[in-house]
């Protein structure tokens, strides 16, 4: 939607699955990914998450997919869409996901602002240099610790988004997603040339099979694999809403589930190895520390490590942008859809938005806070609702017709059940679950 009145779409399936890709592929998969595998028993902790991908894939992305495609819109509308179609109350409920959706991508451009931060400080030499690599990133973590490289993030995403989907979005993905694993194949090669990572290759893939008994190696891992796969019931349904009709939501999920695994795994290579080497098992990790802190402390100890901290947060930053433009996508496609404006003015009244609530988050114990309320309980919520309203609301024959829609085979008769039955109740639980557990993403 170019211009408030024509709407825009992907090119093609590629230029789909490509942008859909960016949108999975996040710093999630670097900071929570490696540490949880090396956490919860190395190839033990795999073999859950993959089913719990594989799942999620033929289900709840499937599901958002085709329900975005159908509405023709992001969740405010589709939701809106299905249930004035049914005659049910609470028709403006999708403005929850949209909700989740502002509110993350407002912390994640905070986020980036460091990464920023972090890439010039890697060219400049300050960071392999840093005394401290803890005291360095306390610097720009503090109140308005960070406003000039935050506010240069979310100029970035204005100009990535300006052009909307095809133009922009779809562009942007097909250049860094590429390159985001080019680079990280780079720096798994480069680490497997450190001596002493042998023990971290160990770690990494022989499988502690005592920690499969542990309830929590099946928790966190699907709760990995659903943030992962970006199912909050807003990026992946407005997204679905610009994909053509012709075009197979089953064989897309599934492209998108395999190369946002292969991101993780890329990750964990490069992580996991690396801090075995040449700080020890003890110093793994997770989330901003892992990234800020102690990877920094490995790039000071590695011949060549400066050129290493550029690459690797450059190829950080290929991820967060790529994600912040779907999560942004989604409250800015409903001020066009809703309130009729162009995309530009859409995109500078989230974006202006974003700045003026993000000052205040800059904060890292603020910023956590934040997230933690975004991802435990509305970001779960809205892929509740989205799928309740998908499977159940809209009557028993709608889902399978909108799976079917551009298959030429057949979709096989536990499609439907799966995500009527299965995925419905995995949503729930991972709503109970973050909550129980003070997140699990």
């Amino acid at each position: 939607m170019s211009d408030g009145k024509t709407r825009d779409s992907f090119s093609n399936r590629y230029g789909f699955i490509v942008a859909c890709i960016g949108s999975a592929v996040g710093m999630a998969n670097v900071w929570a990914f490696p540490y949880r595998t090396a956490r919860y028993g190395g190839a033990a902790y795999l073999l859950p998450y993959l089913i719990c991908i594989a799942v999620l894939a033929v289900t709840g992305v499937v599901e958002e997919t085709a329900f975005g495609r159908w509405g023709g819109s992001g969740p405010l509308g589709t939701f809106r869409k299905a249930m004035t179609l049914k005659n049910k109350p609470l028709k403006e409920i999708g403005i929850i996901p949209v909700i989740a959706a502002f509110g993350i991508g407002t912390g994640y451009a905070v986020i980036m602002g460091w990464l920023l931060r972090y890439i010039w400080g890697s060219v400049s030499g300050a960071v392999t240099n840093a005394e401290n690599t803890g005291a360095y990133f306390g610097q720009i973590v503090g109140n308005f610790g960070s406003v000039g490289w935050h506010l240069l993030a979310l100029a970035l995403t204005f100009v990535m988004m300006i052009g909307g989907i095809q133009k922009s979005i779809e562009k942007v993905c097909k250049i860094m997603i590429p390159l985001f694993f080019l680079l990280f194949i780079y720096m798994a090669v480069r680490v497997a040339l450190l001596p002493g990572v042998v023990e971290g290759y160990k770690y990494l893939f022989i499988p502690q099979w005592d920690s499969m008994g542990d309830i929590k190696t099946w928790i966190f891992a699907l709760g990995q694999a659903f943030f992962s796969l970006s199912l909050a019931g807003n990026g992946t349904l407005v997204y679905g809403s610009y994909l053509s009709k012709k075009e197979d939501v089953l064989v897309c999920s599934t492209r998108i589930a395999i190369f946002d695994t292969l991101a993780a795994l890329l990750a964990a290579i490069v992580v996991v190895p690396a801090v075995f080497a040449l700080l020890g098992a003890e110093s793994i990790g997770a989330g901003p520390p892992l990234l800020f802190i102690t990877l920094p402390a490995i790039f000071q100890q590695m011949a060549g490590g400066q050129i290493f901290a550029i690459i690797f947060f450059l190829a950080l930053f290929f991820a967060a942008a790529t994600s912040i433009v779907n999560i942004f996508e989604t409250p800015i496609e409903m001020l066009q859809e809703r309130f009729k404006l162009s995309r530009i003015k859409s995109v500078l009244i989230i974006l202006l938005l974003a700045a003026l609530a993000g000052v205040f988050l800059e904060n890292a114990d603020v910023i956590g806070v934040w997230m933690d309320i975004m991802s435990i309980y509305i970001c779960p919520l809205g892929a509740f609702i989205a799928a309740v309203i998908f499977f159940w609301v809209m009557g028993k024959d709608f889902a399978a017709e909108q799976i079917q829609l551009g298959r030429e085979k057949k979709i096989g008769k536990w499609v439907v059940p799966a995500g009527k039955y299965g995925f419905c109740a995995i949503a729930f639980l991972v709503f109970v679950l973050s909550i129980a557990f003070g997140g699990i993403g």
